[in-house]
């Protein structure tokens, strides 16, 4: 992209190029990714019961929703590029911020993003066979054991370089994209909901032990536990309804359109959610959705209503909503760097907007190639792991930062105040604190791996503030 010499010489900034409906598109397409369509098999793994199951995806959606009204006034009060970076650094100091920042980096944004490219090119397999995990392009010697490139994985990483490009043209482009791909992945969903429970190939008595707490023999772990790990699968499926507080000095009006965003967005994908996992138990027994091939419940879910081609059909349903999905969060990721960046906290090159697009170009390259490399390791059950802790630990963060705030700084213009005020902050942080606790015991490696990508951030910190002098930890 060329510069153009005639631009001004004062500093680029953002434009507001998000309305209301693009805003909560970018809620929803960024939480409507791979996760609806893959996550049930892998929770029929850990308890073989639907309707607690059911009842995981109903508590996933009020916890997201309590999430959702109290990020609503952090947003509307400080609606600035970075989101949930400023909110940590302001509420508490700004080492906290940082380490949200890099952990957004490292592991939140760019896992994400890894795990539902990986989840695009497995679908995208269904129509080009020769996309496969088995179709080894390459193997490097490596000790006892080797590295293998597959051609899905190289399907995975063209997504991203194909959406960092688009996105490097500007967040109206981006916008854009992300509403098609929303619109057309909502309605997808819907229809598979309504075809489900109408066409009359299910089975009622499926349901059953509705909620008898059956944990497969295989597992060692106890309930609370294997609750905790299923409940993991389906908050990844509704994380990232965070990110449009990334772009918020982009949206029009964010102090109006900044909540209802989030509030719309949290109810949407909570009723298709639900409604989704509910036809999928309706059509599928759940030992056999727990035995489905790669995990894909909502293909043979799709089979049973229309036969052979209704694997097609659901698997161009995923394959839109992934690629809509990671659009949405190469999108928002980079304004977390950019605000870093200005801070002096992160690489100095990545503070810079084009100068015609007015879009992070250079924090969107870095995300794009760290995201590459995340493809490239772990299974996509352990990337949903693992995130998922990290992304719930800074968020029951954010939720109590809520209450250092409003004591800390009581005169900040708060046009819009938390309903339930403080029984919906304070329920979102016990659930939240219950989950992390359980997942702790029933993956502590997944758990650990993501603490200790936290903590590395601390000496990096410290690097980047006796380098950049930016702010003190006061």
């Amino acid at each position: 992209m060329a510069e153009e010499n005639n631009e001004p010489r004062h500093e680029v900034g953002f434009i507001r190029g998000i309305d209301l409906i693009s805003a909560t598109t970018i809620v929803v397409g960024s939480m409507i990714g791979s996760g609806i369509f893959i996550a049930p098999s892998l929770m029929a793994g850990y308890i073989e019961s639907p309707g607690i199951i059911i009842l995981l995806w109903v508590i996933g959606g009020i916890f997201t929703l309590c999430g959702a009204l109290s990020y609503a006034e952090l947003a509307a009060s400080m609606p600035h590029a970075g989101g949930q970076y400023v909110f940590l650094k302001e509420a508490y100091r700004p080492q906290l911020g940082f380490l949200y920042g890099w952990t957004v980096f490292l592991v939140i944004q760019t896992g994400f993003i890894a795990a539902v490219a990986v989840a695009f090119a497995k679908y995208l397999g269904i129509f080009i066979p020769c996309l496969s995990e088995k179709v080894i392009l390459f193997s490097i010697p490596l000790g006892a054991g080797a590295f293998s490139f597959n051609s899905a994985q190289a399907a995975g990483i063209i997504s991203i370089i194909v959406l960092t490009v688009i996105n490097c043209f500007g967040v109206k482009t981006g916008a854009l994209v992300q509403n098609v791909f929303t619109f057309l992945k909502v309605g997808a969903v819907l229809l598979l909901i309504i075809f489900g429970f109408s066409m009359g190939k299910g089975n009622t008595a499926n349901f059953m032990p509705l909620f008898e707490p059956v944990i497969p023999s295989a597992l060692k772990m106890g309930l609370f536990a294997a609750l905790a790990v299923a409940l993991s699968k389906a908050l990844f499926a509704y994380d990232a309804w965070t990110t449009v507080t990334f772009a918020a000095e982009e949206v029009h009006e964010p102090q109006k359109n900044l909540p209802l965003s989030l509030i719309v967005g949290a109810l949407i994908v909570t009723f298709l959610y639900t409604g989704a996992t509910a036809v999928y138990f309706f059509l599928v027994p759940i030992k056999a959705a727990a035995a489905v091939p790669d995990n894909r419940i909502a293909a043979a879910a799709a089979e049973v209503i229309f036969g052979p081609v209704g694997l097609y059909l659901i698997s161009a349903a995923v394959i839109i909503s992934t690629f809509g999905c990671n659009n949405g969060l190469i999108l928002g990721g980079p304004r977390v760097y950019y605000a870093m960046a200005k801070d002096r906290l992160f690489f100095q090159s990545l503070a810079k907007l084009h100068p015609r697009y007015r879009a992070p170009v250079n924090a969107l390259i870095i995300q794009g190639a760290w995201s590459c490399v995340l493809t490239l390791t772990g299974s996509y059950s352990n990337l949903l792991t693992y995130t998922a802790f990290a992304s719930v630990l800074f968020n029951v963060l954010t939720v109590v930062g809520l209450f250092i705030l409003r004591k800390k700084n009581p005169d900040l213009h708060r046009p819009y105040l938390v309903h339930g005020y403080p029984f919906i902050p304070v329920l979102y942080i016990l659930i939240g604190v219950a989950f992390l606790f359980y997942v702790v015991q029933g993956a502590p490696g997944d758990s650990l791996k993501g603490l200790a990508i936290i903590l590395v951030g601390l000496p990096v910190y410290y690097w980047f503030r006796s380098v950049g002098r930016g702010p003190s930890p006061s």
